[in-house]
């Protein structure tokens, strides 16, 4: 963090005192000089954070941007000592190590990128391609049974195209503890799409879907890629919390598998979130939650956090985990949750049944002093589960990798 910010934030604060004393010949003018290069600072602010925002973010890939700009810097030191150092000859030959430096760095730095892209990728075929508002996505195909998709190089799901089936533990984890703790699901409301395997899983059965996706390029891509049908479910592109708020039907199961990398988003993880989704439920209904979480005493701050959350607005939490990190939370005003049906696991993919079914065997309790009440005013958890998170996001990398 010291050298990505605190080095070129200081660099920055400098520049308009350095240009405010080698643009002002005298105090005379000092006033009228500080102000224009006021304006020109703040003008510059609004248009890069604008640009960055609305056209750099979306519709162009990072390692563009970034070399982009370097590529420009780069060319305005060019500039500045082809046109001005030439007036001090004895600058001069320094100043053109200075270009070389710069350039020969430049060209070095983008050779290595593209390596390391095309190592990511290894033997992989890649799909598709496409920024968004939310990271790049990506999907990868691995063989003819692994198609991958990928948000910022973190896999979010895998997909057996010849099957038509996700081979990850989680799709059929989230769909099945709803119908194992629930009398019926009717009807569902899922909270984040990924690419459509579970919400397609609840409409097959005949149960009416409301699916709710901050990040409309991923409707697309699910649709060409994953067998996504979105007509048979309502998709609707919004925030989570957002259309939580302002919600008026009620769900036999809401599911909750919203991530933003290797994270859940923190305003969907408070006491008033999970308040707003028990309002959204019928009576008897469950929230099913996927998330990553340890469970060591010393590192299970978030895991302990939300099981004490939602326990402070439902009567009845339950966890299963199958010990690779991965943990799904079941949530109900229920007295007490109990499986209503037997669990069909003929019906998961070969790849995901034992996990499948080691996490549905698996219950786990967690003390309450571990962790505190998550609220939309004070919730550290971004904080204190960073170490957690960095660690997951170098297993998800490398496993990709590895592929």
């Amino acid at each position: 963090s010291v050298v990505l910010y605190f080095v070129p934030l200081t660099c920055m604060a400098m520049t308009v005192p350095f240009l405010i004393r080698a643009v002002s010949q005298s105090l005379a003018n000092l006033g009228s000089r500080v102000g224009t290069l006021s304006a020109v600072s703040t003008v510059g602010s609004f248009l890069g954070t604008a640009g960055i925002g609305y056209v750099l973010i979306p519709l162009v890939a990072n390692s563009t941007t970034m070399f982009g700009c370097a590529g420009v810097l780069a060319l305005l030191a060019t500039v500045y000592f082809a046109v001005f150092a030439r007036r001090l000859d004895a600058r001069a030959g320094a100043g053109a190590g200075k270009l070389t430096a710069i350039w020969v760095w430049l060209g070095l730095s983008v050779f290595l990128a593209q390596r390391q892209e095309t190592a990511k990728l290894g033997d992989a075929v890649e799909l598709f391609r496409g920024n968004s508002h939310f990271g790049m996505l990506q999907v990868v195909q691995v063989g003819p049974n692994s198609r991958y998709y990928l948000n910022d190089f973190l896999a979010q799901n895998i997909y057996d195209p010849e099957a038509g089936q996700s081979t990850a533990m989680f799709s059929y984890m989230l769909s099945e503890l709803a119908r194992a703790y629930t009398p019926e699901v009717k009807s569902a409301l899922c909270i984040g799409m990924g690419v459509g395997i579970v919400p397609m899983d609840f409409a097959r059965a005949g149960t009416r879907v409301d699916v709710v996706e901050i990040n409309p390029a991923v409707v697309p891509l699910a649709e060409e890629f994953f067998d996504f049908e979105s007509a048979k479910v309502n998709v609707i592109i919004d925030d989570g919390r957002h259309f939580l708020n302002a919600a008026t039907n009620r769900y036999d199961a809401v599911i909750l598998d919203a991530f933003l990398g290797d994270s859940s988003p923190a305003h969907l993880m408070s006491r008033e979130a999970f308040a707003a989704m028990r309002r959204c439920l019928n009576e008897g209904g469950v929230l099913v939650i996927n998330c990553f979480g340890e469970l060591d005493a010393r590192r299970n701050y978030f895991t302990a956090s939300l099981d004490r959350t939602l326990r402070a607005v439902f009567k009845s939490v339950k966890i299963h985990a199958q010990g690779n990190g991965n943990l799904f939370f079941v949530a109900s005003d229920q007295s007490e949750l109990r499986r209503l049906h037997e669990t069909d696991f003929t019906k998961v993919h070969p790849q995901a049944r034992r996990w499948t079914e080691g996490a549905f065997a698996r219950e786990l309790t967690m003390k309450p002093e571990d962790g505190i009440v998550l609220t939309d005013d004070y919730n550290p958890v971004d904080y204190y589960d960073a170490a957690n998170r960095e660690e997951l996001r170098k297993s998800l990398a490398f496993s990709m990798r590895g592929r």
